[in-house]
């Protein structure tokens, strides 16, 4: 006698949300240090993720990407070359007060764009990560001609913008209500 299963499974699976426990095991010992601690010109970007209602989320995660100082990647895709040996990405989960901290440099202009770093954050209740970008303020000459800040109203960009702030940059992350940072289509 044969026995027939029958399956109700469509091949698909169901969606998840990206949180909580991404923050254990996608971090690496020195993913927050884009440079070594010590090198001329680092500088820290620190800040707190927040959800809709104000309270900070202690199980996110925040990765950076950035071109070097001179605006350059390693990365063959960079129409001028790779620059071997910049890293550029970093990779910080929020610890119990949802703060993180990334050491790096400060990026240098691509063509047509201001310096920025590139974020993903990934927390509990997203199912995909959101993306945006933090502008620094000693490159506010150029913001006013980068097509990526100017496509965001005037009245958000702030949330684009980290401020200085006890030797080195703020930059936090508001995911939903008053004060919500631009996040892009990507």
């Amino acid at each position: 006698m044969t026995e027939t299963v029958t399956s109700h499974f469509d091949g698909s699976t169901p969606s998840q949300t990206v949180g909580p426990f991404l923050s254990i095991g996608l971090p690496w010992p020195d993913g927050p240090d884009v440079v070594p601690a010590g090198i001329a010109g680092a500088v820290l970007i620190v800040g707190t993720v927040f959800d809709g209602a104000g309270d900070p989320v202690p199980d996110a995660m925040i990765e950076t990407w950035q071109a070097d100082p001179d605006g350059r990647f390693d990365h063959p895709d960079d129409p001028r070359g790779p620059v071997a040996g910049w890293r550029g990405f970093g990779r910080c989960p929020t610890d119990a007060h949802g703060d993180y901290v990334i050491r790096t440099v400060l990026p240098g202009a691509l063509p047509g764009q201001a310096p920025h770093l590139d974020v993903s954050v990934f927390a509990r209740g997203l199912l995909h990560r959101v993306v945006t970008r933090i502008y620094l303020p000693d490159h506010a000459d150029g913001h006013a001609d980068d097509p990526v800040l100017a496509s965001v109203p005037a009245s958000r960009r702030d949330t684009l913008i980290a401020a200085w702030e006890d030797g080195g940059y703020r930059f936090d992350v508001r995911l939903q209500g008053p004060g919500e940072t631009v996040f892009f289509d990507v």
